[in-house]
């Protein structure tokens, strides 16, 4: 875990600055109990994305982005401002999140109205008032990589101290959303195994042939096995 942050006041002003180290430890706490209280690892994301908007001096939005194995993408954002930028950067897939989501390495612009890397988001950029971007590698448990992307209203912004506050919270919520994220699987694994026993209760099959009827199920009604399960589970004490 990083530490030892210069010790600056936690304001909103020209000159951005990270909190000392007392205010990181109450951050990481705070972002802590609001993101283990979340009911599903989906929550947490948004949870995330709206809490760093507030926590973060200067952040006009926070956009979460998680790549999965064969998957597709999942975008999470925050913010009254720079939604424009998001949109097109997922649509031409290449921007300062990607990247960082890509390489695994963390992404800095200072100003990315006049960055050559991303030109094409330079309009977006100056229509709704984005200049500075810090994106900080996630990743997560079960083949997912990702980014946490901070857009900020001050071109030059990303002084030593609000690098450090950004990398610090991605780093404690990259540990608690890996613990989410198997929490989730753990409580969906409970939930299947109940409804496959219901099937071998009502069907008389075997194991194997209720978690392919379970399967089937999700397939052609176009849900998870998930929800499927909780439907069964459902009807069946209905009808006990």
């Amino acid at each position: 875990m990083l530490s030892r942050p210069a010790r600056t006041r936690s304001t909103r002003s020209a000159a951005l600055s990270g909190p000392h180290a007392v205010e990181l430890a109450g951050l990481l706490h705070e972002l802590s109990v609001r993101l283990l209280g979340a009911e599903s690892f989906a929550s947490a994301l948004e949870r995330l994305a709206a809490w760093v908007v507030g926590a973060v001096p200067g952040t006009v939005r926070c956009s979460v982005t998680l790549i999965g194995e064969g998957g597709p993408l999942t975008c999470t954002a925050a913010g009254p401002s720079g939604e424009g930028v998001d949109e097109l950067q997922y649509a031409l897939s290449t921007g300062p999140g990607l990247h960082a989501a890509r390489t695994r390495a963390l992404v800095t612009v200072a100003d990315l109205t006049t960055d050559e890397r991303w030109p094409e988001l330079a309009e977006p950029a100056r229509a709704e008032g984005v200049r500075a971007v810090v994106a900080v590698p996630l990743d997560v448990p079960r083949a997912e990589v990702g980014a946490v992307s901070l857009y900020l209203d001050g071109a030059g912004a990303l002084g030593p101290d609000l690098l450090l506050t950004a990398m610090a919270l991605v780093n404690q919520a990259e540990v608690l959303l890996g613990e989410l994220r198997r929490r989730d699987e753990t409580s969906t694994d409970a939930a299947v195994d109940r409804a496959v026993g219901v099937i071998i209760a009502q069907r008389g099959c075997g194991v194997r042939e209720a978690y392919d009827l379970l399967g089937e199920t999700a397939q052609r009604l176009g849900l998870d096995r998930r929800a499927v399960a909780d439907r069964l589970i459902a009807a069946a004490a209905r009808n006990a």
